[in-house]
């Protein structure tokens, strides 16, 4: 597994052309090409974020390597335990920015600067008190 902020150099570099399957989970305009490049022939990226506009492909490079790029939503509630007990089994956490609720409209603000780091969780709880 590997974390990727920068994904044009440090271990990102390293690791181009290594990876079966990649989960792409971001959610703003980004270089797919960059992240194609880290899959084996024959990977796949499975895109999980939504940017509010579609991608650039880098067909070439993908018909030259038969990179296939797929997404996916949700899974069901066993698509879900499966993945959930895969990550407690593995030590995988997600990284996330806790708010409270009272913060939801700078936070929405913040995500159309493309100033977000990680996803938004909402103490709805915290804030309630």
């Amino acid at each position: 597994m590997a974390l990727s902020k920068n994904p044009k150099g440090g271990q990102e570099a390293a690791a181009a052309g290594t990876l079966d399957g990649l989960i792409n989970t971001v959610s703003a305009r980004h270089d797919l090409a960059a992240l194609l490049n880290l899959l084996k022939t024959d990977g796949t990226m499975v895109c999980v974020g939504a940017p509010a506009e579609p991608p650039t492909m880098p067909t070439f490079a993908m018909l030259l390597r038969r990179l296939r790029v797929t997404g996916s939503l949700i899974g069901g509630i066993k698509e879900t335990q499966e993945m959930l007990d895969y990550c407690a089994e593995k030590g995988i956490e997600c990284m996330h920015e806790i708010i409270p609720a009272d913060y939801v409209n700078t936070a929405w603000e913040r995500v159309l600067k493309q100033d977000v780091r990680y996803r938004f969780v909402i103490d709805v709880q915290g804030s309630l008190i």
